[in-house]
C-alpha cells in the first residue's frame, strides 16, 4: 500500500533541517506552537509567544520558518502525517473478516479519532481554523491524496468495485473530514456519537460500490 503522506504540493514554504539538532529544534518549535495555542488559541500565536516557550531565540525560528503561518502549516503537516502513519499501521493489522467497506471506513475514521486524542492542537488548528486559507488548501490536498490511496488498497482487497471513481472515493473523505470539523467544534475531545453517525452515513455511500 502506497504512502498517504506523498509530497501533496501545498505546504510550509521552511527549509527543511538534515542534521539531529537542527530537527529536534524544530520538533521543539512545534511543540511550543502546539502548547501555545492549546494556551492561548490559534489567533493569539505569536512567533515571540512560541520562541519563548520553545526556549530558542526568535532569530533561530525564522531560521526554519518565515512566519508563524508557516509553523501552524508545519504543525498541521507533521500531524497529518502522523494520521496517516496510524491509517496505515491499523489497516495493516484489519483482520480478514473485517475487510469489507464498513471494516475499512471504520478502522480508518477511527485512526482518525486516535491521532486527534494524541493532538489536541492539530483540532484546534486543523478542525477549528480552516479560516486560514492555506491550511483549508492544506487539507483539500491532504484529503484527495488520502482518497486515492483508500480507493486502490479498497480496490485491491476486493472490498470495492473499479469503478468507484478518486472523484466518488474524495467525496465520501471530504463528507468525513466535514463530519469531524462538527464533531469537534464545541468540545476538544469530540462528540463521537456524531462521528458514529457520520461513520454510518460514509459506509452506506461507499456500499454502493462494495464488491
Amino acid at each position: 500500500m502506497s504512502s498517504l503522506h506523498a509530497e501533496a504540493g501545498v505546504g510550509p514554504r521552511r527549509r527543511v533541517p538534515t542534521q539531529a539538532r537542527s530537527r529536534r529544534r524544530v520538533e521543539a518549535i512545534l511543540d511550543a506552537a502546539a502548547a501555545v495555542v492549546l494556551e492561548d488559541g490559534v489567533e493569539a500565536l505569536s512567533t515571540r509567544d512560541i520562541a519563548r516557550v520553545a526556549g530558542v531565540p526568535v532569530a533561530s525560528l525564522y531560521q526554519y520558518f518565515a512566519d508563524k503561518e508557516d509553523v501552524l502549516l508545519a504543525l498541521v503537516g507533521r500531524d497529518m502525517a502522523e494520521m496517516d502513519e496510524q491509517v496505515l499501521a491499523d489497516l495493516a493489522d484489519l483482520a480478514e473478516r473485517d475487510h469489507t467497506v464498513a471494516g475499512v471506513v471504520g478502522t480508518t475514521m477511527a485512526a482518525f479519532v486516535k491521532v486527534y486524542d494524541r493532538r489536541p492542537a492539530f483540532v484546534e488548528v486543523y478542525l477549528r481554523g480552516r479560516t486560514n486559507a492555506a491550511i483549508a488548501q492544506f487539507g483539500r490536498e491532504h484529503n484527495a491524496r488520502v482518497a486515492r490511496t483508500l480507493r486502490a488498497y479498497a480496490v485491491d482487497l476486493g472490498v470495492l468495485r473499479p469503478d468507484l471513481t478518486d472523484a466518488m472515493a474524495e467525496l465520501a473523505v471530504e463528507v468525513g473530514d466535514r463530519v469531524f470539523q462538527l464533531a469537534y467544534e464545541k468540545r476538544r475531545g469530540g462528540d463521537r456519537a456524531l462521528v458514529a453517525e457520520g461513520l454510518a452515513m460514509v459506509t452506506a455511500y461507499l456500499e454502493r460500490y462494495a464488491a
